[in-house]
C-alpha cells in the first residue's frame, strides 16, 4: 500500500479556451451602407457570399444580436463562462468553412459546403 500524501498531488488542470481556432474556414467581414434593417435582410447578404464561394451550401449556425437569437437555440446556455460562443463552437465542429460577420458582429453566419450527386 502506497502513502497518501496530499501535498504531493497535483490538482488536475484544464484549459479554458480563449479565441476560436478558425483553421480552415474563410471570414468575410461585410460593413454594408445602408446597413441591412434585419436579420432576414442580412441573410439574403450572407447567402449570396456563401453561393459565390461554396456553391452548394448549408448554413451551420448563426447569430442576430438585435435579437439576442442564435441558432441552434441555447447552444450558448452551456457556454455561459466560455470565451466561445455556442454558436460559434457549434458552426466550426460541424465543418464549417465560411464565416460571414456582418456589421462587426451584428450578424453572423456559418456555413459549410454540400457535395450534391
Amino acid at each position: 500500500m502506497t502513502d497518501f500524501k496530499p501535498d504531493k498531488i497535483n490538482p488536475p488542470t484544464c484549459s479554458i479556451p480563449g479565441e476560436p481556432d478558425y483553421t480552415g474556414v474563410a471570414i468575410v467581414e461585410l460593413m454594408p451602407e445602408p446597413p441591412p434593417g434585419d436579420y432576414l435582410e442580412a441573410m439574403k447578404l450572407a447567402n449570396g457570399v456563401a453561393d459565390e464561394r461554396l456553391g452548394d451550401y448549408m448554413l451551420l449556425s448563426w447569430y442576430d444580436r438585435d435579437r439576442d437569437f442564435e441558432s441552434p437555440q441555447h447552444s450558448s446556455e452551456c457556454h455561459a463562462n466560455s470565451a466561445v460562443p455556442g454558436y460559434v463552437d457549434y458552426g466550426l465542429y460541424h465543418g464549417a468553412t465560411l464565416k460571414v460577420d456582418i456589421g462587426a458582429g451584428r450578424f453572423v453566419f456559418f456555413y459549410m459546403p454540400v457535395e450534391l450527386s
